[in-house]
């Protein structure tokens, strides 16, 4: 599997387009630290006239936790980046430290656009291409490996179903969730 894993990871790398470069170069830089999913989130929030404060509070909650998460589980599994492992792989951002699995940007983009996607739900077609651009940009700059993408996304994914869960439980008194939706009558 992991040699799968390098051999698409090469594949990719050896058809970059040129033109592309600087696209994908950009979307890795704005997935840095999640900021963009904080940003659209005040943004989207702001549009709506809803608590602009309390959006971006949630989402950078759970981008950060992802982040967090991503880095405690790198330490774990310390998977060199191809860089580190790959002689001769031309990488097109420097300055990438770390271990490679999982992606953080990925891990990021996923929980950022799913919780995003709760101020907006029409803007989920552009808030899923612009998560799938982020994750995908680690591995044609060079910095991860396809599969270390696809569990930072799985991470991500699982931190923004915590995330609307406990939202959707909050309130509820004592865990005690109607099955049909509707509310129980007193009495």
């Amino acid at each position: 599997m992991l040699e799968l894993d390098r051999d698409a990871f090469l594949w990719v790398v050896e058809h970059r387009a040129g033109p592309l470069d600087p696209l994908f170069v950009g979307f890795s830089i704005v997935g840095y630290a999640g900021a963009v999913w904080i940003v659209l989130a005040a943004a989207l929030a702001a549009r709506k006239r809803t608590r602009v404060v309390r959006a971006a509070a949630l989402t950078a909650a759970g981008v950060w936790t992802s982040d967090l998460l991503s880095l405690g589980i790198k330490a774990l599994v310390e998977r060199p980046r191809p860089l580190d492992a790959l002689p001769g792989v031309n990488t097109l951002l420097g300055g990438t430290v770390g271990t490679s699995f999982p992606s953080g940007h990925a891990a990021t983009s996923v929980a950022g656009a799913a919780i995003v996607m709760l101020l907006a739900r029409r803007a989920l077609p552009a808030l899923a291409v612009i998560a799938l651009a982020i994750a995908y940009s680690r591995v044609y700059v060079g910095a991860h490996y396809p599969l270390d993408v696809l569990g930072g996304a799985a991470l991500g994914g699982a931190v923004a179903l915590a995330f609307v869960l406990g939202l959707s439980l909050r309130g509820l008194p004592s865990g005690a969730r109607p099955r049909s939706g509707v509310p129980r009558r007193p009495g």
